[in-house]
């Protein structure tokens, strides 16, 4: 097979791909320079605590403290005001960290689970879901999240800027040293806002990649980069807005603590849509309907992938706290890492119990993805559910993954990891379990009220998720960059749209090369 016959599937997508970088590009970095240089809200202020040498009484009426705003001196923090910075910037870039290497456990659950002839593919997929992710929330997608006060239509949809990085957060003016731009604000206390950017991109990145194993083994390549595109620039950071970024959803009350629903039932849904458009693997139902299992090449490594998966939530749900500085927050966040820890458990027990009952045999695939379910349930309520509850949450987290691929089956949905199940029904369970369980937030009288906040609100990130990516999938589908050919997608998608192979001593198809004649001695 020639280079060119490798190349040609994949390249009008690539091109496109990065002309729509390009394009976006070129509206929004003219406004660089007036990115995120807003004063933050005034909520902000009522908040904020002053530094502990400056009386009350001292405090600046508009803006933040003293010491905290643009133009101010770095060193008119007080001791505790600046280890508290220093605290909240450090722990927060480790928990971003956390959350990007989340990125490896998703590529090992997705090769496990799948043929030995996609690794590649699956591997490639996911890290341009976290290159692409990157540019795309750095150019639009991180103001389109938090748009503060410029919003092009309130509460709703942002304004697309260019987000700084704030590697000049810190400048000199005079021989003093003065903050370039204010720090991040959250829940009271500040940090660094480059660590808040990582942290924000990690979980742009996991909404996508969660996507590339409901299509895994038939979706082309150039298609995918155009599909982690458009999820990570706008589709992910608007309905994110609509909570995280005070949209409509936060005001009527909607809690997401953690994205149960802003991220992981958009990736899971989003996964759904595209496994639909798609239709199964060659040879995964029979004529007649039968379902024909096509086991994973690697359970031990999918094992491995969940526990990375499962560390790496340590970042993704206690880093969500925000503010770690002080004995308040240390509890909180630790607390949250012990009903996530609960969680999980609940949700491995729950479907190994439940597949042991229905099919006789304790499969270790169930548990890993009802572990994983116990995760995306409780990730929404697990700053404010009694441990009991977490029990509960995540078991029955775990219940709903076995149920939802029992379902998918019977449909005729090929989803070869069960991304639906574990991120899309466990995600949409998580926001659904937060008006149950726990204490009502402040402004809602009564959990039947609170139930209906959870479901409104749930129900509209899905459909915004599923409406959308049912044009982005249509359209790929309509200028053929959606499913490769049958022969490809039989051969495997390594060699036809990356040109080699994930192991040495993998089969080769004969149309990789053509066999000489054997010499005559």
């Amino acid at each position: 097979m020639s280079f060119s016959r490798m190349l040609r599937p994949g390249l009008p997508a690539l091109l496109l791909s990065w002309f729509l970088l390009g394009m976006v590009a070129s509206v929004v970095m003219p406004a660089v320079a007036l990115a995120q240089d807003e004063a933050t809200a005034t909520a902000q202020d009522e908040a904020a605590a002053p530094a502990d040498d400056e009386p009350v009484a001292s405090a600046e009426p508009e803006g933040n403290p003293k010491g905290w705003n643009e133009g101010d001196p770095v060193a008119d923090l007080s001791y505790d005001d600046a280890n508290d910075y220093a605290i909240n910037s450090l722990i927060m870039f480790i928990c971003a960290v956390l959350v990007i290497f989340m990125q490896a456990g998703f590529a090992m659950v997705e090769i496990g689970l799948n043929s030995a002839k996609n690794a590649i593919n699956i591997l490639s997929k996911n890290v341009m879901d976290f290159c692409v992710g990157v540019l795309l929330f750095l150019f639009i997608g991180y103001s389109l999240m938090y748009p503060g006060d410029n919003w092009i239509y309130e509460g709703y949809l942002g304004t697309p800027n260019a987000f700084i990085s704030r590697d000049s957060q810190v400048e000199e003016k005079d021989g003093v040293e003065v903050w370039a731009a204010p720090p991040a604000y959250s829940d009271g206390a500040y940090a660094s806002n480059s660590a808040d950017f990582l942290f924000q991109v990690a979980f742009a990145a996991t909404a996508a990649t969660i996507v590339s194993g409901a299509v895994a083994g038939r979706l082309k390549f150039g298609g995918y980069l155009i599909y982690t595109a458009i999820l990570t620039g706008l589709i992910y950071p608007i309905s994110g807005s609509w909570k995280w970024g005070g949209g409509w959803a936060d005001a009527m009350g909607f809690q997401d603590f953690a994205g149960s629903v802003v991220v992981h039932a958009v990736g899971g849904f989003a996964g759904l849509v595209g496994a639909m458009f798609l239709g199964p693997r060659i040879g995964r139902y029979t004529s007649s309907g039968k379902s024909v299992p096509i086991p994973g090449h690697n359970i031990p490594m999918a094992a491995l992938g969940v526990f990375i998966l499962l560390v790496g939530w340590y970042g993704f749900n206690p880093g969500s706290q925000l503010t770690y500085s002080g004995a308040l927050n240390a509890e909180a966040t630790t607390y949250i890492a012990v009903t996530t820890t609960i969680a999980a458990a609940s949700g491995a027990v729950a479907s190994l119990l439940t597949g042991w009952i229905l099919f006789k045999k304790p499969d270790l695939t169930m548990a890993l993805n009802g572990l994983l379910g116990g995760l995306v349930a409780i990730t929404a309520n697990c700053d404010r559910v009694s441990q009991p509850e977490s029990i509960l949450i995540g078991g029955l987290g775990g219940v709903l993954v076995v149920g939802g691929i029992l379902l998918l089956d019977k449909l005729r949905i090929d989803d070869p990891v069960g991304a639906w199940p574990v991120h899309g029904l466990c995600g949409l369970w998580g926001g659904l379990a937060t008006g149950i369980f726990g204490d009502l937030p402040d402004g809602v009288e009564s959990v039947g009220s609170f139930f209906m906040i959870q479901l409104i609100c749930s129900a509209a990130i899905i459909a915004w998720a599923v409406g959308t990516m049912a044009v982005t999938f249509g359209i790929l589908k309509a200028i053929g960059l959606l499913r490769v050919s049958p022969q490809e997608e039989v051969d495997g998608l390594d060699m036809y749209e990356h040109g080699m192979r994930a192991y040495s001593d993998q089969w080769v198809s004969s149309s990789d090369f053509s066999v000489a004649p054997a010499p005559r001695h």
